[in-house]
């Protein structure tokens, strides 16, 4: 009998056990979080939204930033008197932060209301840890890098229309401000069967957009051999049969091939929007990130998508005040997105992170130059957005209906396969749909239109 057997022939024997499960961070993240709530129920938990309410608590962290890995450590913190008012209570953590051995080591010691932490790589050791648990062990842990990629987890999904699908999982690049390799792992693909699979079976289930996933999601195949490039994969989840969209991130610039934009070009079911992470537009500052592209480089790219189609729609990702950036590097940014006229930039001003070569640099920046910097570069895109996105007006645009507007009565929000958020009028009958809309207004953050 397997460990998840056991598990559930012993919650059988008991009431009814409520689980609570928090996610924290990327998309990676929230799938996990899923997969973690597939299994739990697989094996007899239901799940409540109130910590004081459950039997098990996971909280399934982010390490990208350490304010985010201190704000977990709070919240652990808070959770001690839940545990000194039901001993019986299971609180584990999972996620990035796990695979940090001065972090796993810090719970262990720090924090006795826990009583186990689970590896980003070992979410099939889940039963075991929880029976340790019950059989009164103190603290269980799993937290070694497995290489085995498992499939076939049950996922409770938190859209009944979007779905993510993580293709691959790690990193090999090692940007010097990012730990993600370091708690991710290397590089590993899944087979390309394993993943038509599963986009068939949400296709079949009504599911109208598929979100692959990937810390470098366009490097996806370079571990198998030759077998399966990310254009070929995009192509094959192209042709099934199906209503619905394909959108991937992140991408890596020194990835983002001819044939992948061919790709996206010219299949109808992959989104017409491509997010190219850059992450500055200093070649100096780019080689000290470790990027290993230069903004020619970058500039090839964005210029063959615009030579074939002038209105395609581009998002990146900006550091502002990696250590030691000049007023030339930040201008050299700004003059970027001026160029590029991206429709949204995500933009941060640089966290130092412990694990990583950036950390160890002697940076000389105060926080309040990062800040006036980051002010004027989200002056200038907001500016750029709203010159850019008069592009649309009087167009049509195929949208994804999504939820209500928050401030809006009667008025339905989406975005558009440009990933355009886009406002209409509407009611709750359309989510989940797709519409026609003609663009009748622009925005610096969206568009509005009339269904067509």
């Amino acid at each position: 009998m397997t460990d998840t057997q056991k598990l559930k022939a012993v919650l059988a024997d008991q009431p009814c056990k409520k689980a609570f499960v928090r996610s924290f961070g990327c998309q990676l993240n929230v799938s996990d979080g899923e997969k973690i709530k597939g299994l739990l129920q697989s094996v007899g938990y239901t799940f409540t939204d109130s910590e004081s309410d459950a039997d098990l608590i996971i909280l399934n962290t982010c390490a990208v930033r350490e304010n985010a890995e201190d704000r977990v450590f709070g919240i652990i913190g808070s959770m001690k008197h839940l545990k000194d008012s039901n001993p019986d209570l299971i609180i584990g953590i999972s996620g990035c932060m796990t695979a940090q051995s001065h972090a796993a080591e810090k719970i262990k010691k720090s924090y006795p209301q826990v009583g186990f932490v689970l590896g980003t790589s070992a979410l099939d050791s889940l039963p075991s840890l929880i029976l340790e648990c019950m059989e009164g062990a103190r603290f269980a842990s799993d937290t070694a890098e497995h290489t085995e990629i498992c499939e076939g987890f049950e996922q409770v999904r938190e859209s009944t229309f979007k779905a993510s699908v993580p293709i691959m999982f790690g990193c090999n690049n090692f940007c010097t401000y990012c730990i993600v390799p370091y708690v991710r792992g290397k590089e590993r693909s899944r087979r390309p069967e394993d993943i038509i699979r599963e986009v068939e079976g949400l296709v079949q289930n009504g599911y109208k957009e598929i979100m692959l996933l990937g810390q470098n999601v366009n490097s996806y195949g370079n571990d198998l051999g030759g077998e399966t490039s990310f254009p070929q994969l995009l192509r094959r989840i192209n042709d099934i049969d199906g209503d619905f969209i394909i959108r991937f991130m992140s991408s890596h610039p020194k990835d983002a091939t001819p044939e992948l934009i061919d790709v996206i070009l010219e299949c109808d079911k992959v989104a017409k929007h491509l997010h190219l992470p850059v992450q500055s537009g200093s070649d100096d500052v780019l080689e000290r990130m470790n990027r290993r592209y230069t903004i020619e480089k970058y500039l090839e790219t964005v210029n063959l998508l615009r030579s074939r189609d002038p209105d395609f729609s581009l998002t990146t990702d900006l550091i502002v005040g990696f250590p030691n950036e000049t007023d030339e590097d930040f201008k050299a940014t700004l003059r970027l997105i001026e160029r590029v006229k991206f429709d949204n930039i995500y933009s941060f001003i640089y966290s130092k992170r412990t694990g990583t070569k950036a950390a160890l640099i002697d940076d000389k920046i105060p926080d309040e130059v990062k800040s006036v910097r980051m002010r004027k570069l989200l002056e200038v895109q907001r500016g750029i957005t709203s010159e850019h996105y008069k592009r649309f007006l009087g167009k049509r645009m195929r949208v994804l209906a999504e939820e209500p507007c928050k401030k809006r009565e009667g008025y339905i929000t989406g975005k558009s396969s440009e990933f355009i958020i886009c406002e209409f009028p509407g009611d709750s009958s359309m989510i989940g749909q797709f519409v026609e809309i003609e663009v009748t207004k622009t925005m610096n953050w969206a568009v509005e239109g009339r269904i067509i």
